[in-house]
This record gives structure tokens, sequence and C-alpha cells, in this order.
């Protein structure tokens, strides 16, 4: 394969994305995360901090001058206003740092740029500036079971992130390729991550 592949990778809650997103950068591609990046521009200090600020108010960051992230999901979930007017202020900041990273792989002749968007589908955009989309798919249950593992979160939290989120069968209608996390553990995940990455000509560094 000649040039970068751009390859968007996708996934609902407690799907596996980002373990499958650290096989691929194993692998040699070099992986833009959208979740990091946002987390960044709303770290202490972030980009975004003052801006989230004067639309929402103090109470909103916390005594790190953080996002308070709790609080803001909460008012986001409960609010579609207000989730579009955070998206205002945070996806523009996170797109700029997205080129950025992408423009620096392809620079260095990385084979593949892999773009870990969880709401790849849910945007419409993704699609067209990526040339392939793999979702990474498990049911919904092992979704629930697996957040509650990792984060405490009550299961009717979860069930209603994942509600907020594409459903599964729009999500595969949208894969050109699927890694299926269902039953797999994690070496059988990595053949599948592997042996996808063989199949679309990208050299292993493996």
């Amino acid at each position: 394969m000649s040039g970068t592949l751009r390859l968007g990778l996708t996934g609902g809650i407690g799907s596996g994305k980002s373990t499958v997103a650290g096989f691929l950068g194993h692998l040699g591609a070099a992986v833009v995360d959208a979740d990091a990046i946002s987390r960044s521009v709303t770290a202490p200090n972030g980009p975004a901090i003052a801006s989230i600020a004067a639309e929402f108010g103090a109470d909103f960051i916390d005594v790190n001058g953080a996002l308070d992230r709790d609080k803001m999901r909460t008012l986001a979930y409960a609010d579609a206003g207000a989730r579009r007017r955070l998206e205002a202020i945070v996806h523009p900041l996170v797109g700029q740092e997205i080129s950025r990273q992408s423009q620096a792989a392809t620079h260095a002749g990385r084979p593949c740029v892999v773009f870990d968007i969880p709401l790849l589908v849910e945007s419409g955009r993704w699609r067209q500036m990526v040339d392939l989309v793999m979702v990474v798919d498990c049911p919904p249950e092992a979704q629930i079971q697996r957040v509650t593992a990792r984060s405490g979160l009550a299961r009717a939290a979860i069930e209603q992130i994942i509600l907020s989120q594409a459903r599964r069968a729009v999500r595969l209608r949208a894969a050109d390729i699927v890694v299926s996390n269902e039953l797999a553990g994690l070496a059988q995940l990595e053949g599948q991550v592997r042996q996808t990455w063989l199949g679309l000509g990208l050299s292993s560094l493996l």
C-alpha cells in the first residue's frame, strides 16, 4: 500500500476500542486519540477552560482548574442544548490538535494513522475524512459489565450513555472492518487486529 492509510476506529463505550487502538499502535500505526485530546483541552488551564467557565459558570470548573467532568456529564445528558454548547467550545480545539497530529504522522512516513473517534458514526463528517472505518463490536451487556468493572458507574448511568451513542446495528452498517470483542481474550483480540493489519497490506513492526 502506498501513502498513509487513514483508518477511523470506533465502538461503543466498553467495547474494547482503546485496547484495539493500542494493538494498532504496536503494529506501527500512529494513533490519534480524540478522547485523550478532549481531556487535554479541558485539563487544568487547558485552552477550553476559560470559555467553559464563561459559558456554564465557575462551578463547572473543579478545584484543580479542570472541567468538572461528572457535573458536566450530568448536565449534558439531561440537556441536549448544554451538550451542543459544550461541543461548540471543545470540538474546534480538538479538531485542530487532531489535524496537527495526523499531519505530523503523515510527514513522518507512518503507514497508517488511526483516528480513535468514539462518536465517529454519530458525527457524520468523519466518514469522508477516513479511508476505512473499523468498528469494535460487542453486545450491550458486555459493554455494561466492562464499564462497571473499570469505573464503578451505576448500571442506569451506563445504559444512558449507551443510549446516547449510535445503536449497534448502525455502527455495524457503517463499518468496513469489524473486530469482534464479544468472547475473545486479549490474545485472540490481538490476533484479529494483526490479521486485519496484514490483510490491508501494512507491514508489521512485530
